[in-house]
């Protein structure tokens, strides 16, 4: 528990900084549920698998291979393991078909990502953070959309770093981030493109009883921050106690926008401590929304046919 998470005053709706993922899903039954997570192997991906589990949902976990999946879930009874590299558009087409034979889902986790890459690294024509983190879930999300139920929520784990992108919002005129390459840029512009995709999905999704949200988990050393430097993560292991959350705190938020009743009521919006959160007036851009939305369609669509 964190110094400034006992600071920093709860939500209307009882949770905060400090709450965790079993305290905002405390006594919901999710039985007969069928969740889909990317990233299930480790971080947030895992623990919000094992509580939303502990919950009676039927977890499907999504890795970049199938036995990181199945190993990550081996305690998780009746987990089905998936294999879904976000970056390969491929292996994507071959996890929504694989999803769709297990029939109806609740809830569909964005959670997986890759973050601040040293150098830029590029496939398919796009800087990698954006195709792993935006593109790749955007196919898998609308590959989905006629399994998802008629109360389904999809949410997609964003982050405060989208407070960093580049200016313009999404650089539509070099994807592959050619010029002016920094980790954070790149990746803010990565996080800003899940809520912008998240906007676009909840004005879809009006008049239905569906749901899309975008979270900020809050600032947690998991996986994620394996590319930053070492300093960087000396910084982290110091000040941690003081700021950090812990994982079980990161996958609160997450796991409050998919499953709690409250969170029905945030269709479109940003949350961070399980409750609404300031963006920046680039994330509430709907035109831009629009815009980042057909250039994804256009793009999978070349990519298909050049496989």
């Amino acid at each position: 528990m964190s110094l400034y998470g006992l600071l920093k005053s709860k939500g209307d709706n009882g949770f905060g900084h400090n709450s965790t993922a079993e305290e905002v899903t405390e006594g919901l039954g999710l039985e007969g549920k069928r969740i889909l997570i990317t990233g299930c192997n480790s971080g947030l991906g895992l623990e919000t698998a094992r509580v939303l589990s502990m919950r009676g949902a039927t977890i499907l976990g999504a890795a970049r291979t199938t036995d990181k999946a199945k190993a990550a879930l081996a305690g998780i009874e009746g987990a089905v393991h998936l294999k879904c590299e976000l970056s390969d558009p491929e292996s994507v087409r071959r996890c929504v078909e694989a999803v769709r034979e297990h029939g109806e889902l609740d809830a569909i986790i964005a959670n997986a990502g890759i973050m601040a890459l040293p150098e830029p690294v590029r496939e398919h024509g796009v800087e990698l953070q954006l195709l792993t983190n935006h593109f790749g879930h955007f196919q898998l999300v609308t590959g989905l959309l006629d399994r998802l139920s008629e109360t389904g929520r999809v949410v997609m784990v964003s982050s405060s770093a989208h407070k960093g992108a580049p200016k313009e919002g999404i650089r539509f005129d070099d994807l592959a981030y050619k010029s002016g390459y920094t980790p954070w840029k790149a990746y803010g512009q990565s996080k800003l493109a899940n809520i912008l995709f998240t906007r676009s999905l909840a004005k879809r999704f009006e008049g239905t009883g569906r749901v899309a949200i975008a979270i900020h988990p809050g600032v947690i050393a998991t996986n994620l921050s394996r590319h930053m430097g070492a300093v960087v993560r000396m910084v982290f292991g110091a000040v941690g106690p003081l700021f950090l959350k812990t994982v079980e705190q990161g996958a609160a938020t997450q796991c409050y926008a998919a499953v709690h009743p409250n969170a029905a009521a945030h269709n479109g919006e940003y949350l961070a401590d399980c409750n609404p959160a300031p963006s920046t007036a680039v994330a509430k851009d709907d035109e831009l929304a629009e815009r980042l939305w057909k250039v994804s369609e256009g793009l999978l669509t070349e990519m298909r046919a050049a496989a």
